[in-house]
């Protein structure tokens, strides 16, 4: 679906977006794929790797606030990946209105540019904080969902679909636990902090992730939510895993941290289906919505269903999680 297709990619030069580009070039013909996103040393250094003068990349300086700018940028564009956001989540709570104006109105600047120029479709990553939040990230996240399920009503004429994925922590992504316990441990540390030794959380790969996307751009007709079926693990576990001669820390939770992480909450699933590798939530507000009626055979989850990390069916075991760390390039 790739194939002659120019694609945009916001927040291109993070872990997911690097990801994508490798997959993406690497195995479809696209016309062109851009890179937005604000920082000119991580576009040059990507551009190391993925050089235009070899691929048809490009790479486009600009920040999702600027609703001018994206205007310029999505000129042309068939597909959008929506990656870039603010994450960390106590310097969030510390400066709540810079999530704000990237999370929240940057996602409607998205939703602006991609519907007047005729963007074909737009798929935006979410996370699973963004279910009953509790911490400001979430909360934005949870505006930003909100925001593009409503986006593909009213598109009008321009028939824009927007679709959403979301997904539990990255493996090995940039600024993730998995880094920050393996530098510890380079620095020979054998003490690892850990917030609550109850604490679970889901996890995927930057490539699972990858391949989501794909699937909610190809699958996708507006206003879902996609949901994989992905693996739980507790954080000691993990710390374990990592360094089984190692002992933990109980350090705290920190300022809008969760013990647990939900990706389905109780009231969502009255609107949920099942696929083989996962969950669609569809929007309540369009559930007449003509396109949605291909996910009339598909299978309800029960009644007060909760896919939450603690009660998943499916854990991470250590060597899973050692064999997935060999494999990755850890940032």
């Amino acid at each position: 679906m790739f194939n002659d297709k120019t694609i945009l990619l916001t927040g291109g030069t993070g872990s997911f977006g690097k990801k994508f580009t490798e997959i993406v070039l690497g195995k479809y013909r696209p016309k062109k794929l851009i890179i937005f996103s604000r920082d000119e040393l991580k576009q040059f250094d990507m551009a190391k790797k993925f050089h235009p003068d070899k691929y048809p990349i490009r790479f486009f300086l600009g920040d999702i606030r600027d609703r001018q700018r994206l205007y310029r940028a999505f000129e042309g564009v068939n597909y959008v990946i929506h990656a870039a956001a603010l994450k960390q989540v106590p310097a969030l709570e510390y400066n709540p209105f810079e999530a704000v104006k990237t999370n929240i109105m940057g996602a409607e600047n998205i939703v602006d540019a991609a519907i007047d120029r005729g963007v074909e479709k737009v798929v935006a990553l979410s996370t699973d904080k963004a279910v009953n939040p509790a911490n400001l990230y979430g909360a934005t996240k949870l505006a930003m969902e909100k925001i593009f399920t409503a986006a593909s009503v009213y598109s009008g004429s321009q028939n824009t679909s927007f679709s959403l994925v979301r997904y539990g922590n990255v493996l090995g992504s940039r600024g993730s636990v998995i880094p920050f316990f393996m530098e510890l441990l380079n620095r020979g540390e054998k003490t690892l902090p850990v917030t609550d030794e109850r604490m679970t959380r889901f996890w995927i790969t930057l490539e699972q992730g990858v391949e989501l996307v794909i699937k909610a751009l190809r699958e996708g007709v507006g206003g879902e939510i996609f949901i994989p079926r992905i693996p739980s693990m507790k954080i000691t576990e993990l710390a374990k895993a990592l360094c089984p001669d190692c002992s933990c820390k109980i350090v705290g939770i920190r300022p809008g941290e969760k013990v647990h992480e939900t990706l389905i909450s109780e009231d969502e699933a009255r609107t949920t289906v099942e696929e083989k590798n996962g969950f669609v939530i569809l929007p309540q507000f369009a559930l007449g919505k003509e396109d949605l009626k291909k996910y009339g055979n598909h299978k309800r989850v029960a009644e007060g269903f909760v896919y939450r990390s603690d009660l998943n069916t499916s854990f991470l075991s250590a060597g899973e999680l050692n064999g997935f760390i060999r494999e990755m390039e850890i940032e």
